[in-house]
């Protein structure tokens, strides 16, 4: 199982948002660069990166902050925030990004969703963020009359490479990860799940890593790592089966 670690972007910074509210953002690191750096020394195998300002705008609004990162760290990065067109898809997977991730698009323009995997296969992720078991876009500033497994559902023949599952309630809020849900999910559906949302210490990779055969195959990790709740040579080990 992969643990991303996460780099969410407000104002050209790193930042941890508490459920989603950016007017509760904890400024983590004023140099994006040295953090993913940081996270690429302590032995991390992805970057989980997210422009936050841009998932708000529709549109990249801290291009430069992720075009230092993917030039000057050597990890893949997985990246999402405001990707709502073939011309955004295109340039960040020309700029270096290893994937991109959909979701406001997924749920308002599917079309763009499966054109994508045909143009970039293996490339493309989509995003699903729930609110009680319905999708939240914009940003998570709406919720959609979608459930999380009907919007999963549409993509399993398109080629989407994994989905990401975030509850929103959770996010940020170090109160556990929604292993039932995400597991749920995971069963339902054919393409590889990415847990994320409310990891709080290594119990909850414990918990998830007793359901990866569901078909979870990662983690992302923001606010535990941040604080220090979760130490990275630990988690890894956890992750690859190394200790219990």
């Amino acid at each position: 199982m992969i643990l991303y670690p996460a780099i969410d972007l407000k104002g050209g910074r790193a930042v941890r948002l508490l459920r989603g509210d950016m007017a509760a953002a904890t400024v983590y690191n004023d140099d994006p660069v040295a953090q993913a750096r940081a996270f690429q020394d302590a032995g991390f195998e992805w970057l989980h990166v997210v422009d936050l300002d841009g998932a708000f705008a529709g549109h990249p609004a801290n291009a430069e902050a992720v075009q230092r990162i993917v030039e000057e760290v050597r990890l893949p990065v997985q990246l999402g925030g405001g990707i709502r067109d073939h011309a955004t898809i295109g340039r960040w997977l020309d700029a270096g990004v290893e994937r991109v991730i959909l979701g406001t698009a997924a749920v308002k323009d599917p079309e763009l969703v499966y054109a994508a995997c045909r143009e970039h296969p293996g490339r493309i992720v989509v995003g699903i963020d729930a609110r009680d078991g319905y999708v939240a876009t914009e940003g998570w500033a709406e919720v959609s009359t979608l459930t999380t497994q009907d919007l999963a559902r549409r993509f399993e023949r398109a080629g989407v490479t994994a989905i990401v599952h975030t509850d929103v309630g959770r996010d940020g809020a170090l109160t556990g990860v929604n292993v039932a849900a995400t597991a749920e999910l995971a069963r339902a559906i054919d393409t590889p799940v990415i847990a994320s949302g409310g990891v709080a210490g290594l119990d909850d990779l414990r918990r998830l890593r007793a359901v990866e055969d569901a078909g979870i195959e990662g983690v992302i990790v923001g606010r535990a790592l941040y604080d220090g709740r979760i130490e990275p040579r630990e988690a890894l080990a956890l992750l690859a089966g190394e200790t219990a």
